[in-house]
């Protein structure tokens, strides 16, 4: 688990790091088309990055139509620009021949092992390619990667490498330097829009994580906007899109150029591959029950070589290197310690909790008076009564003629289907046990999947229900049990998350909250 925080908080780092680099380095191509223009550089790139940002909420389903010619034409470009110099100076393509490599390897290993550093930002842009998936399946990445993407930035960079072969003054900028003058301008537009749209899949990729860390505990409750009717996994989370902005914008204004930033993109890409590297064996080794020989053999090799890389960056890490492992610690210290707050939180309830065994056995004695109507009371653990129930008998004196404790469960896959999405189980005349079970992927919607009940014999009337809500108000105990720092990051958390109301999709006008003082 700790392998997969350590990978998802590197991602967080690498959603910060990308936008900023991406955008840095094609708005710098003015300085090569017009010098004077140096002194626009940062200023442009900071607009470009807030209106990013500011059109997330519109969701990628609608700014889309665009993003799909802009990135036809830009490949295009790219390739035959790299093309046209490869065919003025075909012994580039010499390069292709592996003695070359293992001759630098074996003469000045040192210079190969530091070239790494930089070759490893050539193939970046593959962990943003596989974070979003679920948005276009597969089969379509792997078409347009393997025909149409891979060729392209193939020639783009062989005729780079032919361009610095033939002047090695265009070392300074060799992207732009294959363009014609005339071109260079039109170039940067093209480019700019083309690093928005790649800075793109990195955004959407942070919202799904941070909704699978919601949904698995390690992140509190957040808002989770919909932005496509018809594909489930376009969304938009406000609150991880102002962190990202505030991040990226900070980032371009401190480092200021992208050859800055370059050291801190690499750190973050390789410990990313990293951790995806060991954390694909896990999944190999038990899902699709390769044998441990088999499973060290292929993924052995990789982690090697992504050990690799990223050893060949971490001397970077003076230069800005150090961001992106700052960024991981502080993100791996805020997942860590809303996990453990939960856990000691589920912990002090189930202490103080009544079990519910006993509460039915007593059910028929007493003389609680039933009135007409029907109550959700969520609760974490289905074997205790929840004290929100507790209060409302303790305060009101009354229990309703039907009553659902419902539990919320988050399974470790992306979802969950629909034949299997609840359970039901009577415990006493009027009085029921719900399960609803929720995938990683999913967002959880209870008045919808309630409404379902109807089919396995419940009698659920959406007008007629009361949900009651324990809303806790924590504080620290005499004794913490967690260090005063995590304490206080979990509080402040706590005190920040979204509502169970809005989380869960309730009607707010149907909420009752009954609220307690916890001290963990």
């Amino acid at each position: 688990a700790l392998v997969g925080v350590a990978g998802a908080c590197l991602f967080f780092g690498d959603g910060v790091i990308t936008p900023a680099i991406s955008v840095l380095s094609a708005v710098e191509g003015l300085e090569v088309s017009s010098p004077e223009l140096q002194e626009f550089v940062l200023p442009i790139s900071a607009i470009v990055i807030v209106v990013l940002f500011a059109l997330q909420s519109r969701g990628t389903a609608s700014v889309g139509r665009v993003f799909g010619p802009v990135m036809a034409v830009w490949f295009v470009v790219i390739g035959l620009l790299g093309l046209v110099e490869v065919v003025r100076n075909p012994t580039v393509l010499l390069a292709l021949s592996p003695t070359y490599a293992v001759a630098v390897v074996v003469h000045d290993h040192w210079v190969a092992f530091f070239t790494l550093g930089a070759v490893v930002l050539c193939v970046t842009g593959a962990e943003a390619l596989y974070a979003d998936m679920g948005h276009f399946g597969r089969q379509p990445i792997r078409l347009t990667w393997m025909a149409y993407v891979l060729p392209s930035l193939v020639l783009n960079y062989f005729g780079q490498g032919a361009l610095v072969l033939a002047d090695n003054t265009a070392v300074v900028n060799p992207f732009f330097l294959l363009a014609p003058d005339w071109l260079r301008l039109p170039l940067v537009v093209l480019a700019t829009a083309a690093t928005v749209i790649a800075s793109q899949a990195l955004i959407s990729g942070a919202y799904s994580m941070a909704r699978q860390c919601v949904q698995l505990g390690f992140l509190p409750r957040m808002t989770v906007s919909h932005t496509s009717a018809t594909e489930e996994g376009q969304i938009y989370v406000p609150q991880i899109n102002t962190a990202l902005a505030g991040g990226v914008l900070l980032l371009v204004f401190a480092f200021r150029t992208s050859d800055s930033l370059a050291a801190a993109y690499g750190i973050a890409v390789t410990g990313t591959f990293l951790c995806t590297c060991f954390l694909a064996a896990v999944v190999f080794r038990r899902q699709f029950h390769w044998s441990r020989w088999a499973t060290i053999s292929v993924f052995g090799a990789l982690f090697l070589l992504d050990l690799v890389f990223f050893t060949a960056n971490i001397v970077k890490v003076p230069e800005g290197g150090w961001v992106p492992l700052v960024l991981g610690l502080a993100l791996i210290a805020v997942m860590t310690s809303w996990k453990r707050g939960r856990d000691l939180l589920l912990a002090r309830w189930q202490h103080d909790s009544l079990p519910l065994a006993s509460f039915l056995a007593r059910l028929p004695r007493s003389r609680i008076v039933r009135v007409s109507g029907t109550a959700v009371f969520l609760t974490g653990n289905p074997e205790y009564v929840p004290n929100a129930l507790l209060h409302n008998l303790k305060h009101n004196k009354v229990l309703h003629e039907r009553v659902l404790f419902v539990t919320v469960l988050n399974l470790d896959v992306p979802e969950v289907p629909q034949a299997e999405r609840s359970s039901v189980e009577q415990l006493a005349p009027g009085i029921h046990r719900v399960v609803i079970r929720y995938g990683f992927m999913e967002s959880p919607n209870i008045p919808r999947d309630l409404a379902g009940l109807r089919v396995q014999g419940v009698d659920f009337d959406p007008m007629q229900v009361s949900y009651f809500l324990g809303r806790e108000v924590l504080v620290p105990a005499m004794v913490p049990r967690m260090p005063i720092w995590r304490l206080w990051l979990f509080l402040v958390m706590a005190r920040n998350a979204v509502s169970a109301t809005e989380f869960f999709r309730i009607p707010s006008d149907r909420v009752v909250e009954l609220g307690v003082r916890v001290a963990i």
